[in-house]
């Protein structure tokens, strides 16, 4: 199953790849800042969208 994990900012793209990730090592990787804006990240996801692949 695909996951994306993206700024809630400037929406700029922290993973995409079909291996599941907990929020809390991505934010990890980047030092709980967006590489992009600069904004704190949070390893609580704020928002959860599940959509259909086609």
């Amino acid at each position: 199953m695909p996951q994306r994990i993206h700024c809630k900012r400037c929406g700029s793209i922290l993973y995409d790849g079909t291996e599941l990730k907990r929020p809390s090592e991505i934010v990890q990787r980047y030092e709980c800042r967006c590489p992009k804006c600069g904004r704190n990240l949070s390893s609580v996801p704020i928002k959860v969208a599940v959509e259909r692949m086609t």
